[in-house]
């Protein structure tokens, strides 16, 4: 038998257990998770509704959830007995309700590290586009009605000796401050903790106590902070007044951290210089006046869609599996809110 995090015996686990996956997974990871546990794979490429989540989590060991699914507390507490752990497909778990699933002695795993890189890629792009144009201009080439090159074509705003802005330096964000610097971009940063001088001085970044005072000196804005209930609406009206009309803001995090009216109705004033979005509020719902506004590139969720970083994730979700499965506690055991 294992052990909890108080050393108490645990009720012996199933050698296959009972696994739903609520979304279609790489058909590697399928494959594996198949061989190994009494796998119920989703083999459409949709998410399950509200009414398919409650009768799976009734009659399963574990549930493997993605970002699309919403683990409310009414889930969790209308599950069955048999449903132990949630390993969930994915860093991010503002999607699961912590509280909830620890009541019922739920174990919460994620896959943190595995997409930091490719996140960090993606929010390089954009930080290029943004103020260099490259969506209006792939746009004005594909109308056919580019004319040539001319000395006052498409001007865009040039990146190397502007400040940057980050919010959240975690994993992610220090993947992009290294990738910043290189391209000539001055690091400043918000957090929750300092991060040690040593850190600081290899990505050559300016620590903020203060996000206030950080957002009156920066030119782009870019936010790598989970979702939770601190962070919600972190950046709002107010803080989008503080930004200068010669910022561009840049979410590859979630839509909730941003106030999405504010941040329109600064673009629509010219009172931000632009966007750049990977992640929306109400996704895939975008509001029709962000279509309308050529300053935003925007782009579908896929800050960490690369086919590596798929196959990653899935291994780190059957590792937790495994671990748990044998009595151990896993390596990704999500342990905010937890005594």
């Amino acid at each position: 038998m294992g052990a909890n995090r108080s050393g108490m015996a645990q009720t012996p686990r199933p050698a296959r257990p009972r696994v739903v996956v609520t979304r279609e997974l790489p058909d590697t990871t399928v494959a594996r998770m198949v061989e190994l546990f009494d796998t119920v794979p989703n083999q459409a490429d949709a998410g399950m509704d509200r009414a398919a989540l409650a009768t799976a989590m009734a009659d399963c060991d574990v549930l493997v959830p993605t970002v699309t699914d919403t683990i409310d507390a009414a889930l969790i507490e209308g599950a069955g007995d048999r449903l132990k752990l949630i390993a969930n497909f994915g860093a991010g778990v503002n999607h699961i309700d912590l509280k909830a699933a620890r009541a019922r002695g739920i174990v919460v795993t994620n896959t943190p590290g595995v997409l930091t890189e490719d996140t960090a890629d993606m929010t390089m792009a954009l930080i290029i586009s943004v103020p260099r144009r490259l969506a209006e201009g792939e746009k004005l080439v594909r109308s056919g009605q580019w004319k040539g090159w001319s000395p006052g074509g498409m001007l865009g705003h040039r990146i190397g000796g502007k400040k940057l802005g980050i919010v959240g330096m975690g994993r992610i964000g220090q993947a992009v401050a290294r990738r910043a610097r290189a391209f000539g971009l001055d690091i400043h940063y918000h957090n929750r903790n300092r991060l040690p001088k040593v850190v600081e001085a290899e990505l050559g970044a300016e620590f903020h106590s203060n996000l206030d005072a950080m957002l009156g000196r920066i030119d782009i804005l870019t936010i790598h902070t989970p979702l939770n209930d601190d962070s919600r609406d972190l950046i709002d009206a107010r803080r989008i007044a503080l930004l200068g009309p010669q910022v561009y803001l840049i979410n590859a995090s979630r839509g909730g951290i941003v106030d999405e009216d504010a941040m329109i109705d600064a673009l629509e004033g010219r009172r931000l210089a632009g966007a750049g979005l990977d992640v929306w509020r109400f996704e895939p719902q975008i509001d029709p006046r962000l279509l309308a506004l050529p300053n935003v590139v925007m782009t579908p969720h896929m800050g960490s869609a690369t086919l590596e970083g798929r196959q990653a994730t899935g291994d780190k979700v059957i590792a937790n599996i495994q671990f748990w499965s044998h009595g151990h506690r896993p390596p990704d055991q999500v342990l905010d809110g937890w005594a």
